[in-house]
C-alpha cells in the first residue's frame, strides 16, 4: 500500500489527485490531506478518504473550524509547521506538493530533506531554490517526479534514450486565451477575459499565468534545474489544442512527445505509479475522430514574460525567488484590479532589475528575498 500525502488537496492538483488515488484505493491510501483555509472542503475529503491528519495551514481558523465536519479518523491541526510534520512524517511514502506558489517551498523541501519519493507540482519550488532543492534530493536519496504536465511529457520522452543523447527540450503552451494577440491588443485586458482559459480549469493564478505566458516563463526555469539542461537547450512552441505536452528532441534527429488530452489526472497517476503504468480516471485520445495539432512560434513582443523566464534561466542565483515572488503580486494586483494586465511582466523586470543579486544564495537569503521582492511589487507604480 503507498502512503500518500496530497499537500493543497483542495486546490486543482489536490482534487484530481483525490480522484487518481480514489480509482486505485487497492494501492493506493491517503495519510494526509491540507488546506490553507478551505476548511469545509478539506473535512469532506476526510470524511471520503478518512486519512490520518488534515491540516489547514491558516492558524487563525482554529477557533471557527467546525471539527465535527472531519472524519473521527482523521486528527485536525493547524499551521504551517504541521504541513511539514505531515510531508516528513515516516507514515509517508509519497508527496504530492501541490500548494500554489512560494508557500508550497517549506513544506516541498521537508518532504525532500525526509528523503521522500515527491510530485512535484509547485513549480516554484524549482524556480525560487532549484539547486538547492535538488541537491538536497540527492544527499537524501529523495526521488523528484514531475506532475506539471509538460515536465512529465519530458520526463516521459527522455527515458527513450540517455541524457547525453538530448539536443533540446521543446516545452508546448496553450497560448492562453489572448494567442495571437497583438502587444498593443493587450494593453486594457480584463480579469474576467485573463480568466477565461479555453483549454485547461485551473485556479486563478495559475490561469492568469498562463494568459501572460509567465507559467512558462517559471516551467522553462524549474525544466532547466528539473532536468540539468542549459537555457538554450530549452525551447517554447505554441500548441493550442494542448494534446502535445511537450517533445523531446535527441541528438539524431529523432523527436519523442507525450500526447494525452488536456486533463491533469494522467501526469499525477504517472508521478504516483512511476515506474509502472495502470489504468486509471483520465480521458483517452479518441483516434476514430478527426484531429488536427497545429503549432506556432511565440510572440515574444505580445508576451515579454517568456523572456524573463530565459533571463532569468541563464542568470540563476536569486533570480528566480524575485521574480515568483514579484509576479504572484503583481498577479493579485491585477486580479484586484490595481495593475493592467500588460503591467504585471514590467513589474517583474522593475523588480528584479533592482534587486540584490546573489549567485550563490542560501535558502534564508531566497526567504528575505522573496519577502523583500514581494513588498516592493506592492509599491510599484507604472
Amino acid at each position: 500500500m503507498k502512503r500518500i500525502a496530497v499537500l493543497g488537496s483542495t486546490g486543482s492538483i489536490g482534487t484530481c489527485c483525490l480522484d487518481v488515488i480514489g480509482s486505485h484505493q487497492e494501492t493506493m491510501e491517503v495519510v494526509g490531506v491540507t488546506a490553507h483555509s478551505s476548511w469545509e472542503q478539506l473535512g469532506r475529503q476526510t470524511q471520503s478518504f478518512h486519512p490520518r491528519w488534515a491540516v489547514v495551514g491558516d492558524e487563525s481558523l482554529k477557533a471557527t473550524t467546525a471539527a465535527d465536519a472531519f472524519s473521527p479518523r482523521t486528527e485536525l491541526l493547524f499551521g504551517p509547521a504541521q504541513i511539514e510534520r505531515v510531508a516528513s512524517s515516516p507514515e509517508v511514502d509519497t508527496v504530492i506538493s501541490g500548494i500554489v506558489g512560494a508557500a508550497g517551498l517549506r513544506s516541498t523541501w521537508a518532504a525532500v530533506d525526509a528523503g521522500k519519493t515527491v510530485g512535484i507540482a509547485n513549480k516554484e519550488t524549482l524556480v525560487v531554490a532549484g539547486p538547492l532543492i535538488m541537491e538536497l534530493a540527492q544527499q537524501n536519496n529523495a526521488t523528484l517526479i514531475p506532475v506539471d504536465s509538460e515536465h512529465s511529457a519530458v520526463f516521459q520522452a527522455m527515458q527513450s534514450g540517455r541524457r547525453e543523447d538530448v539536443k533540446r527540450v521543446v516545452l508546448t503552451a496553450s497560448g492562453g486565451p489572448f494567442r495571437g494577440q497583438t502587444h498593443d491588443s493587450l494593453q486594457d485586458v480584463t480579469p474576467k477575459q485573463a480568466l477565461a482559459h479555453p483549454t485547461w480549469n485551473m485556479g486563478p493564478k495559475i490561469t492568469v499565468d498562463s494568459a501572460t505566458m509567465m507559467n512558462k516563463a517559471l516551467e522553462i526555469i524549474e525544466a532547466k534545474w528539473l532536468f540539468g539542461l542549459e537555457p538554450d537547450e530549452i525551447q517554447v512552441i505554441v500548441h493550442p489544442q494542448s494534446i502535445v505536452h511537450s517533445f523531446v528532441e535527441f541528438v539524431d534527429g529523432s523527436v519523442v512527445a507525450q500526447l494525452s488530452p488536456p486533463d491533469m489526472k494522467l501526469p499525477i497517476q504517472y508521478a504516483l505509479t512511476w515506474p509502472e503504468r495502470t489504468g486509471g480516471p483520465s480521458p483517452k485520445i479518441d483516434w476514430q475522430s478527426t484531429m488536427t495539432l497545429d503549432f506556432e512560434p511565440p510572440d515574444f513582443d505580445a508576451f515579454p514574460a517568456l523572456k524573463l523566464g530565459f533571463d532569468v534561466a541563464s542568470k540563476g542565483g536569486t533570480c528566480g525567488a524575485v521574480l515568483n515572488a514579484a509576479n504572484e503580486i503583481a498577479v493579485e494586483r491585477f486580479l484586484n484590479e490595481d495593475l493592467r494586465f500588460s503591467d504585471i511582466p514590467r513589474a517583474c523586470r522593475a523588480i528584479l532589475e533592482t534587486h540584490d543579486f546573489d549567485p550563490s544564495p542560501s535558502l534564508t537569503d531566497l526567504f528575505r528575498l522573496d519577502s523583500w521582492a514581494r513588498e516592493e511589487t506592492r509599491r510599484w507604480q507604472p
